[in-house]
């Protein structure tokens, strides 16, 4: 008499490893300060940082950008940044405002009372942001200079009509 086999366990199925956990939606803000400079936050660390926002539940790109500086006259959002980290998106929505006089962009107040609002001419002002920033500032401003709206995807960049839905 042979001995019964034991059953043999079904593979295990793996999940994919991205995408496991929402994704962060959040939003950039760049504030133009006349024709040349650009407003800036500098976070506790001393980082000079676009200034940032979440999304809440329902809320478009251009109410997260008010909610960043209380009263902002925001013009239109000109890029949507999505790169997958290793487990989740994070969708970034980058916001121009109108240009501010010098005197209404010193008195901005930031969400976050422990940051400071700077306002830089636009070249130092691009060159003090982190790479990834400041290559999305970069895009931003030309695609408000061209009147045009890109969409970032992992660093690959196209020109588009419209955002595609997320």
């Amino acid at each position: 008499m042979t001995p019964a086999l034991a059953p043999t366990a079904a593979p295990r199925r793996r999940a994919p490893y991205e995408n496991w956990r929402p994704p962060i939606v959040g939003v950039s803000v760049l504030v133009p300060v006349g024709a040349h400079e650009l407003a800036l936050v500098r976070v506790p660390g001393g980082a000079l940082v676009l200034p940032t926002g979440a999304f809440e539940q329902e809320q478009s790109s251009e109410e997260a950008a008010q909610a960043v500086f209380t009263g902002l006259p925001v013009r239109r959002r000109v890029a949507v940044e999505q790169v997958q980290m290793r487990r989740r998106t994070v969708i970034t929505h980058l916001v121009v405002t109108d240009s501010l006089t010098r005197g209404v962009a010193e008195v901005l107040a930031y969400r976050d009372p422990r940051a400071e609002v700077h306002i830089l001419p636009t070249v130092q002002a691009v060159a003090a942001l982190p790479q990834r920033a400041r290559s999305r500032a970069l895009l931003g401003l030309q695609a408000l200079a061209i009147g045009a709206m890109v969409y970032i995807r992992d660093g690959e960049v196209q020109r588009l009509e419209s955002v595609p839905p997320l």
